[in-house]
């Protein structure tokens, strides 16, 4: 069995983390941080903003099942695409909206949907979303893994 890997930002990563864990043929999803330059960030660290880090997650997928435009087209419907640095009630760099790709198809298909998506109307502004390579990641603290699995509670608002 063939896996990959694909890692998202789009806000608060608890409500973002169950979103992909819901979806069939995602194996593991996992809340951690990207995108920054400090190696080993803390949680604290990183919503004080001295990180350049973004709260993200790192699906892990079988493509025999579900596709990386799958999982895309659920990125796009999860979170407010148009919004810079911020996701609803939540503000700060750490919030927002990137697609970190693993691979130059998956780069690809990022830059296609963003394209698509921006040219859909469903939104009321430009998209903010950045794509970018996948750099360093770093898994978030054990307490925000499953964190909504854990704790109760509905996904983070979007808008």
């Amino acid at each position: 069995m063939t896996h990959e890997i694909a890692t998202f930002a789009a806000g608060c990563f608890w409500g973002v983390e169950q979103s992909f864990r819901d979806m069939t043929g995602v194996i593991d999803a996992e809340s951690g941080y990207t995108g920054g330059h400090v190696d080993n960030p803390t949680y604290e660290a990183v919503c004080r903003k001295e990180t350049g880090h973004a709260e993200a997650v790192r699906v892990t997928f079988d493509p025999a099942i579900v596709s990386y435009d799958d999982l895309l087209a659920l990125f796009w419907s999860i979170h407010n695409p148009t919004q810079v640095n911020r996701q609803g009630p939540d503000v700060g760099n750490q919030y927002r909206t990137a697609i970190f790709t693993h691979s130059d198809e998956q780069m690809a298909a990022a830059k296609a949907s963003l394209v698509a998506e921006d040219a859909s109307d469903r939104h009321n502004g430009p998209i903010a979303t950045k794509i970018e390579p996948a750099g360093l990641w770093w898994k978030a603290e054990e307490y925000h893994q499953r964190y909504l699995e854990k704790n109760g509670g509905g996904a983070c608002a979007i808008h």
